[in-house]
């Protein structure tokens, strides 16, 4: 496989006090025709994220079509699991509505955050997303000690899919550094998710400390899984795996297909990547350097 790089799309400018910084983990939502509503994560001045969107014609995707005034998720409660931050990473239309699966964090004492995964429903068409509850519906537990964060979910008949990031350890470090790779869960509802530790996709090398953002598409005898990886001496790059029953999968990085630009503004990392399909192509939207700071880019599979 090969991807064919546009170019960057899509940057805040800064005019917002909720998207001062980065558009980071985006996702495609298709809404019409070769219309689609990218859903992105910016941080304000106080480095508090929140969830907003943007438009194109994926014909011309660089050209901004429409831009959200206010995000459609902020901040949680006081004490709530996402009070300091709320990352888009997964998007579900499920019968009349939407579900979007999300990262909340907290920052925390001793190490500098607690993540978890969140809901929020989109009852009717372009309604506002509202938070299922107050808590998370997948956190740390005896399977995942640490941390749990960037899910991707897919509905397969009566059988919800959840690939997720597993903090597994903080190495020590000032601040500590976390490390984790990519674990299974299931569910029948899409809510009530079980997670016995099953690990999907593990380190392939010793130098190699994190896995993150999963992105999931099936074909009819396979899953494929695009995802970020980085190690103590690398930054992300990306990496691709394999699996005949979404739960096994097999690592072949060689085929992941994009790689760092020799300069500019993914020179120096590719991350979070999300894979989807219009007619018979496929896209890849990712970010750059610093994590999103460079804002979204978006590659053709050729």
């Amino acid at each position: 496989m090969r991807w064919r790089k546009i170019g960057n799309i899509f940057t805040p400018n800064g005019d917002k006090d909720w998207a001062q910084t980065h558009a980071s983990v985006p996702i495609a939502d298709h809404i019409t025709d070769d219309i689609f509503r990218i859903y992105f994560t910016s941080r304000d001045i106080r480095n508090r994220s929140h969830i907003g969107w943007f438009e194109i014609d994926i014909k011309e995707p660089t050209n901004i079509l429409a831009e959200a005034d206010k995000p459609i998720l902020a901040p949680g409660k006081i004490g709530a699991f996402d009070m300091d931050g709320v990352m888009a990473s997964s998007l579900i239309c499920h019968n009349q509505e939407k579900r979007l699966y999300y990262i909340g964090w907290n920052q925390s004492i001793g190490v500098p955050f607690h993540n978890s995964i969140g809901l929020a429903v989109q009852s009717e068409p372009n309604g506002i997303f509202e938070r299922y509850s107050d808590g998370p519906v997948l956190d740390r537990s005896p399977a995942d000690p640490y941390f749990v964060a960037t899910p991707d979910v897919a509905v397969d008949g009566e059988c919800w899919h959840m690939w997720y990031l597993s903090g597994l350890n903080w190495l020590s470090g000032d601040p500590p550094i976390s490390t984790y790779n990519l674990r299974y869960a299931n569910s029948s509802d899409g809510i009530d998710w079980q997670s016995n530790g099953t690990v999907a996709v593990d380190f392939a090398q010793p130098n190699e400390i994190a896995i993150a953002r999963p992105s999931v598409v099936r074909n009819k005898e396979r899953w494929q899984m695009w995802f970020c990886v980085r190690g103590r001496n690398f930054n992300y790059r990306l990496g691709y795996a394999e699996s005949s029953d979404a739960m096994n999968w097999k690592r072949q990085d060689e085929e992941a297909g994009l790689a760092v630009s020799e300069s500019g503004w993914d020179s120096e990392m590719i991350c979070y990547p999300h894979v989807f399909d219009r007619g018979n192509q496929r896209f890849m939207l990712y970010n750059g350097n610093g994590f999103g700071r460079t804002g979204i880019g978006l590659a053709i599979l050729d």
